[in-house]
């Protein structure tokens, strides 16, 4: 009875807090209820053995060090827990954002209470202990908006025309699928590098996630146009000079 008054009692509290919460706060409280309620049901179980005339100190008191044995093999999930229960009440990481993380880019498609998962641009799920979270440096890519912005620097000949190379990149980035029009895209001279004037577009892409499609389209897209109008991308140079000291027979350098 008492399990059933309690089952009872901890299902109506989940439906009268989640009843005007959004539906991804719904899916976090959810998640964390999960981890609460397990936590109240072994309350309510010593209690009712403590209540049944039950020594429930002389137990804990035999299972101690059991239970030091087990509180130590289980510390990294009970820190998997309690992370997952702060990134769910943070905000900080949302189903469907862009995280990178380690190098590697992955899109949340879950987020639970011991484990994030996520899905790479090569279809690969990614499962992520929460704890990572701690360790690591994350960028959210989609935090603000799945809007982001990218660059592609590019070398050009010494004698070329640099406004024809600015206006080119700027007609290459407007022809590209998946650039944006706002914010406009940029041209900015760089440096004269030491076998190119090194130049950079900044423009916009509308998906992150697939950011690699429209900035390889891009690339052949410049090429294609610097090709046309007689750019030239040159190959690295480097000077050798060889030295005749004019050594004669028989003689031996200081």
């Amino acid at each position: 009875m008492i399990f059933l008054v309690t089952a009872l009692l901890l299902t109506f509290i989940k439906r009268l807090v989640t009843r005007k919460l959004p539906e991804e706060d719904g899916r976090k409280f959810d998640t964390i209820f999960s981890f609460v309620k397990y936590f109240v049901f072994v309350v309510v179980f010593f209690l009712s053995l403590d209540n049944l005339g039950v020594d429930i100190t002389a137990m804990f008191a035999a299972s101690a060090a059991l239970l030091i044995g087990v509180g130590l093999a289980l510390q990294t999930l009970f820190q998997d827990i309690i992370c997952g229960i702060f990134v769910l009440l943070d905000k900080t990481v949302h189903v469907n954002d862009v995280i990178e993380m380690d190098g590697r880019v992955f899109k949340v498609t879950e987020i639970n209470l011991r484990t994030t998962k996520g899905l790479d641009i090569e279809n690969k799920v990614l499962i992520i202990p929460n704890h990572t979270y701690l360790n690591n440096t994350l960028y959210n890519w989609t935090q603000n908006d799945k809007f982001t912005r990218e660059s592609i620097s590019v070398g050009v000949a010494y004698g070329s025309d640099v406004s024809l190379v600015k206006m080119l990149l700027l007609r290459a980035a407007a022809n590209t699928k998946g650039i944006a029009r706002r914010p406009e895209p940029l041209v900015f001279f760089e440096r004269f590098g030491e076998s190119s004037m090194d130049f950079k577009l900044v423009f916009t892409v509308t998906d992150s996630f697939m950011a690699i499609q429209p900035k390889s389209d891009l690339h052949f897209e410049i090429e294609r146009l610097f090709r046309e109008n007689n750019v030239t991308i040159p190959f690295p140079q480097r000077d050798i000079h060889i030295y005749n000291h004019g050594f004669q027979k028989g003689t031996i350098p200081s």
